[in-house]
């Protein structure tokens, strides 16, 4: 018990820090827009909806949060900072327990009798091999078995880092190299997996441009391809998103979410941006769970999302 009180309070810490920036950016914005106010105006309201806005929350969301705060404004009269920003925590709370995701403490998948199957997808340069290697590594912590499958073929870097990732976590991996082709891959990678007990695959694929129809018919092929080793396969399909981007990640995850059965969202590099607010928008307007984030470059960097975390994290002083 006294090591999970630890864990727990060194990853609080890591997402406090992670999200550093975006905290700072929102919050001193808002200072701005109510200094010298003594009630919560429509001129309040119009900067406070520019500031979610320029913070990547999107303007659907904005304006779904806007919309909640001017009702509960007109009811009441609300002064000063401390009452702004509860308003602001309390809907974008709600907001975000809209999305009926389930909030998890650790990385855990289901316990079944045949490997559990994470097809990950996503433009070059999100983080997405960054991600998979750390997913490998904390399933491992958990004392899961985990393999690897290199499906993205088309940059000979791509394998290669994966095979880096493999090497350093210590996990088994199943590559062809460049060229080959990827639902061969993924085919080889269930079969070893399944024969081996394993408990975990993850599947990289290659960093698709989401305006190229025929490479995300690729990501078809490979699902069918898995079919026939698990039918079940894939048991998730992750979307691995670049959450300093801002509207680009919203663009991906609406061409992704056209082209294939996205049920699991992974926003990386909030650490190093101010638009953390995209956590929020993506979350209230795709209804695909946010599962993991990345606030660091350390493997315990990759957290699981947990919605009242987030927000008690994003509102701390």
């Amino acid at each position: 018990m006294a090591f999970f009180n630890i864990f727990s309070k060194d990853k609080k810490e890591v997402l406090d820090k992670g999200l550093d920036q975006t905290k700072k950016s929102f919050f001193s914005k808002i200072s701005k827009v109510i200094a010298g106010k003594s009630t919560i105006d429509d001129d309040v309201l119009d900067n406070l909806e520019e500031i979610l806005i320029s913070s990547d929350v999107g303007v659907t969301t904005t304006l779904r949060i806007i919309e909640k705060i001017q009702v509960r404004v007109s009811k009441d009269k609300y002064l000063g900072t401390a009452e702004l920003n509860k308003l602001l925590r309390e809907e974008i709370s709600s907001l975000l327990d809209e999305n009926n995701s389930r909030d998890y403490s650790e990385f855990i998948v289901p316990t079944q009798n045949e490997p559990y199957v994470i097809m990950v997808v996503g433009v070059n340069g999100v983080g997405k091999t960054t991600t998979i290697g750390k997913l490998a590594y904390q399933f491992k912590k958990q004392g899961k078995l985990v393999m690897l499958g290199a499906s993205d073929t088309f940059r000979a870097a791509a394998v290669d880092q994966l095979k880096i990732w493999a090497k350093r976590v210590d996990v088994p991996i199943v590559e062809q190299g460049m060229n080959a082709d990827p639902a061969s891959v993924a085919f080889d990678t269930l079969q070893s997996a399944k024969a081996k007990n394993v408990d975990v695959v993850i599947i990289d694929t290659a960093g698709r441009l989401h305006n190229k129809i025929n490479l995300m018919n690729e990501l078809t092929k490979i699902k069918n391809v898995m079919q026939k080793v698990i039918p079940t396969a894939p048991h998730e399909i992750l979307l691995v998103l670049d959450g300093s981007t801002g509207q680009n990640a919203y663009e991906q995850a609406k061409q992704f979410s056209l082209a294939t059965e996205i049920n699991a969202l992974a926003i990386t590099k909030l650490d190093g941006t101010a638009k953390g607010g995209v956590v929020i928008g993506i979350s209230d307007q795709f209804k695909i769970p946010v599962k993991y984030i990345g606030v660091g470059e350390g493997m315990e960097h990759l957290q699981v999302f947990n919605k009242q975390e987030f927000v008690d994290s994003l509102f701390k002083e």
